[in-house]
């Protein structure tokens, strides 16, 4: 198995944090592998708001339990917030196709990237897309105009154990030709 795939699966979404705070470099870090993503016509549709002082991911934490989901998130060192910005694509395509089509894959992409990383510095990440928005626009002065797409929160997992993927078999998701 490469490296990569051995990454992939052993990358899990973590719900367990110790609650020691995430260093500062380490977020650099995942928003730097978000920053770097593909996307559609390098439009890069995405802005990143990153929770790291205690008060802000206590923020943070508070707005992914508004419905009384996410219990796990107050032990979380850290949360990258992640917006969808105006998506911009080539000249000669732009009249007839919607940039905006492709933003949300883009942002999925960056999403991953984030996620990859923290696993390779020794993170646990969850993504989630439960939240109260309105305390997150609170935090960073988001305008309401602007989409947050996700959530991720980040952590040193209680329990480093990898639980075993239950994935459909190849042979269901794939067909080759």
């Amino acid at each position: 198995m490469s490296n990569f795939l051995e990454l992939c699966n052993r990358r899990q979404s973590c719900r367990d944090y110790t609650g020691e705070l995430v260093e500062h470099e380490k977020l650099v870090n995942c928003v730097e592998a978000g920053r770097l993503a593909p996307s559609a016509c390098n439009s890069q549709p995405w802005s990143f708001c990153v929770a790291q002082s205690p008060e802000a991911i206590e923020k943070i934490a508070r707005s992914t339990q508004a419905t009384g989901a996410n219990p796990f998130t107050s032990k979380a060192g850290g949360f990258i917030v992640v917006v969808e910005e105006h998506a911009v694509l080539m000249q000669r395509i732009r009249g007839f196709i919607d940039s905006q089509h492709y933003a949300k894959n883009d942002i999925g992409a960056a999403i991953m990237s984030i996620c990859l990383e923290a696993y390779d510095q020794g993170l646990g990440a969850c993504i989630i897309g439960l939240y109260d928005r309105e305390i997150i626009r609170e935090v960073f002065d988001i305008p309401a105009a602007k989409r947050i797409a996700m959530i991720i929160a980040l952590g040193y997992p209680a329990n480093p154990a990898v639980r075993p993927k239950v994935r459909k078999p190849l042979e269901e998701v794939a067909k080759f030709a």
